[in-house]
């Protein structure tokens, strides 16, 4: 008789589940993680650009010793900072990892403003090329970050709005994730002087 009621009591609730967010919060979060791949695909992309930028610079500025330097250290920093789609919901090491991002990104930035100061250099075809695919890469870097931003506001909604907070608060425990936030020094406009 008890398993009668139990098997009577499972197919009442059944209908009520379909409502409950459960499979709509995990396809949200499988959302955030292949948004954070993207992401993470273009900053690679960026680091296996960067030596070949380097390299080319090298050879026209070989006394912008400090400038090279600078990068190479930076990239380095960067591709040892890692964050995993299991950590996203961790603010220090997502404000560890957007650190190292942001110093490789004003090193770059630093390597284009010396490279102003040669005009044999900005009219080779190879450099153009490699600035040209750089400057592909910070757009797509930008692109993959807002889309990681949208599927994290996306998950983060879906398991704090009602019926979903109480099936994840009952059943799946899942935390927020953390927004790829800008750059400190993104506050202040740069200033260009000639």
């Amino acid at each position: 008789m008890t398993r009668l009621v139990s098997l009577l009591f499972a197919l009442l609730l059944l209908p009520g589940l379909t409502g409950c967010g459960y499979n709509q919060m995990q396809t949200n979060e499988e959302a955030v993680k292949s948004a954070w791949g993207n992401v993470e695909s273009s900053l690679q992309r960026r680091a296996d650009l960067v030596p070949n930028l380097v390299e080319t610079v090298k050879g026209y500025a070989s006394h912008e010793k400090d400038t090279l330097t600078a990068v190479v250290d930076a990239r380095a920093k960067a591709t040892q900072v890692k964050i995993t789609a299991d950590s996203l919901s961790d603010p220090q090491a997502m404000a560890a990892f957007q650190q190292a991002q942001g110093q490789m990104q004003s090193s770059l930035s630093r390597l284009l403003a010396v490279v102003e100061n040669y005009p044999q250099l900005k009219a080779d075809q190879n450099f153009r090329d490699l600035q040209n695919q750089l400057e592909g890469t910070e757009n797509r870097i930008n692109v993959a970050r807002q889309r990681y931003n949208q599927s994290v506001e996306t998950y983060n909604t879906s398991i704090r709005t009602f019926p979903n907070f109480i099936t994840n608060s009952l059943l799946l425990h899942l935390k927020a994730k953390e927004y790829f936030k800008a750059d400190e020094a993104a506050q202040q406009a740069p200033k260009v002087k000639f």
